[in-house]
C-alpha cells in the first residue's frame, strides 16, 4: 500500500485525486511549450527576421531536447525516488521555458527551448508510475490517463489561449506563461504528491537490454519517422492557413484549438482501435494518416476544408500514439519505463524530422503545400516499416511470440 512520507498514513482517494490532477498539471504545460511554439512561428521569425526553415529550428531543438533526456534521464535516475525526480524534472521545464521568454536573440532561444524538452519523457514516464501507483489496483489506467489528459486538454485550450497571449502580449509572453505554469506544478508536486512505496527497482542494463529487441526497434522507427508526416504540417501551418487557405491570422488560436479537438477525438479512437487488434489497428491508422496528408495538399486551398483537413491531420497522429505505446509496453520485458520514454524520443525525433523537412521543401520553392506531401510521403516510410514488423512478429522465428521477444 503506498503511504504518504509525512503521515505514514495510506493517502485518502482525495489526496490521491488532487495528487494525479497536480501530475496533470505538468502534463497541461509541456503540452502547450510543445505545440503553441508552432502557432507562434511566424511571430517570432518576424522578431528575429528569420526565414522558416531558420524559425523551425524553434521546433526541432524542443524535440531533440526530448531525444537526448527522455532515455538519459531514464537511466542515470532509475535509482532515485520518484517524488524527488519529478520535482527536479518540473524544474529543469520551469527554467527552459523562463529563458526562452527572456532569449536576447535566436539562438538562445534555440538553446532554451532545447533545455526545456529534455525533462519532456522522463516526466511523462515517472509521473504515470506514480499515478498508477498511488491510484491501486484496478485504476491505474483511470490514473495515467488522466495525467495524460493534460496534453490533450492543452491542444484544446491552452494551446490556442498561449496563441492569443503570443499574438496580443509578445511570444515572450507565452513562454513566460509555461514557466507560471511548470513553477506552480513544482510546487503542487511538493505539496501535495507522496512518495509511492514498493516502486520496483529495475537496473539500467535491464531497461537497457529492451533496445536489443527488433521489435522494439522497429516500433520507435514507426513513430520516429511516419509520426513526422503530422510535424511537417504542424510546424508550418500558420503561414499554410493564413497565405493559402486564406484564414485572417487573428483566427490561429480558433483554428489550433480545431486541431487539439482532433488530436483529443484520434487518442481515444486510437485506444479502441487498438485494443480491439493492435498491429491491424496501426496499420489502418497509419494508412489512414498517409492518405489524410496527401490530401491536405489539396484541401489547404480553401478555408472550410482546410479545417476539416487540419483535424483529420491531427486525428489520424495522435490515434498512432496509444497503439504505439502498447506495441512497445508488449515487447520491453522489464525495460517498462525506458520504453515509454522512448516512445517520447522517437515522437520528438519525428517532431524535428518533420520540421526540417517540411523547411526544406519550403526553401526549395514549392510552397506551403509541400510539407504536407512530404509528410504524407514520410507517413509511408513509417507504414512501411510497420507492415515488415507486423508481418516479422508473426514469424517465429523473427521475433513473433513463439520466438520469446513478446512479453504479454
Amino acid at each position: 500500500m503506498t503511504t504518504s512520507p509525512a503521515t505514514g498514513a495510506a493517502p485518502t482517494p482525495r489526496r490521491v485525486a488532487v495528487a494525479i490532477l497536480a501530475l496533470a498539471l505538468g502534463g497541461f504545460g509541456i503540452g502547450v511549450t510543445e505545440f503553441a511554439a508552432m502557432g507562434l512561428l511566424r511571430s517570432i521569425a518576424d522578431d528575429f527576421g528569420l526565414t522558416e526553415p531558420q524559425a523551425g529550428h524553434v521546433i526541432t531543438a524542443y524535440a531533440l531536447g526530448v531525444v537526448v533526456g527522455a532515455p538519459l534521464l531514464t537511466v542515470w535516475t532509475s535509482r532515485w525516488r520518484r517524488r524527488t525526480l519529478l520535482l527536479v524534472l518540473m524544474a529543469l521545464f520551469t527554467v527552459g521555458n523562463t529563458a526562452a521568454a527572456f532569449a536576447p536573440s535566436a539562438e538562445i532561444l534555440v538553446a532554451a527551448r532545447f533545455l526545456a524538452g529534455i525533462p519532456h519523457g522522463a516526466y511523462f514516464g515517472v509521473a504515470s508510475l506514480v499515478a498508477a501507483s498511488l491510484a491501486g489496483p484496478g485504476k491505474q489506467a483511470r490514473a495515467v490517463s488522466l495525467v495524460l489528459l493534460g496534453l490533450s486538454v492543452a491542444t484544446v485550450i491552452g494551446v490556442p489561449a498561449a496563441t492569443w497571449l503570443g499574438e496580443a502580449a509578445g511570444w515572450q509572453a507565452a513562454f513566460l506563461a509555461v514557466g507560471v505554469i511548470g513553477a506552480l506544478t513544482v510546487a503542487a508536486i511538493f505539496v501535495v504528491v507522496p512518495e509511492p512505496s514498493g516502486a520496483v527497482v529495475v537496473r539500467a542494463r535491464e531497461e537497457l537490454a529492451a533496445l536489443a529487441r527488433p521489435q522494439i526497434l522497429a516500433t520507435l522507427a514507426v513513430g520516429g519517422v511516419g509520426f513526422g508526416g503530422m510535424f511537417a504540417v504542424y510546424t508550418y501551418i500558420q503561414w499554410t492557413m493564413v497565405d493559402v487557405a486564406g484564414i485572417d491570422r487573428g483566427w490561429m488560436p480558433a483554428v489550433l484549438a480545431i486541431y487539439g479537438l482532433g488530436m483529443v477525438t484520434g487518442n481515444l479512437l486510437g485506444g479502441v482501435v487498438a485494443d480491439r487488434d493492435l498491429d491491424r489497428g496501426l496499420v489502418a491508422i497509419a494508412s489512414a494518416m498517409t492518405v489524410v496528408l496527401a490530401l491536405f495538399a489539396v484541401a489547404a486551398h480553401h478555408p472550410v476544408t482546410a479545417l476539416v483537413g487540419l483535424f483529420l491531420v491531427g486525428a489520424t497522429g495522435s490515434a498512432l500514439v496509444p497503439g504505439l505505446q502498447a506495441r512497445l509496453m508488449q515487447y520491453a520485458g522489464r525495460g517498462q519505463t525506458l520504453a515509454a520514454a522512448l516512445n517520447h524520443s522517437a515522437l520528438n525525433a519525428a517532431n524535428a524530422l518533420g520540421a526540417w523537412l517540411g523547411g526544406v521543401v519550403i526553401a526549395l520553392g514549392f510552397g506551403y503545400t509541400a510539407p504536407a506531401l512530404a509528410g504524407a510521403a514520410l507517413a509511408a516510410v513509417g507504414l512501411a516499416i510497420l507492415v515488415g514488423a507486423v508481418v516479422a512478429a508473426r514469424r517465429p522465428d523473427r521475433g513473433g511470440v513463439s520466438g520469446g521477444v513478446r512479453t504479454e
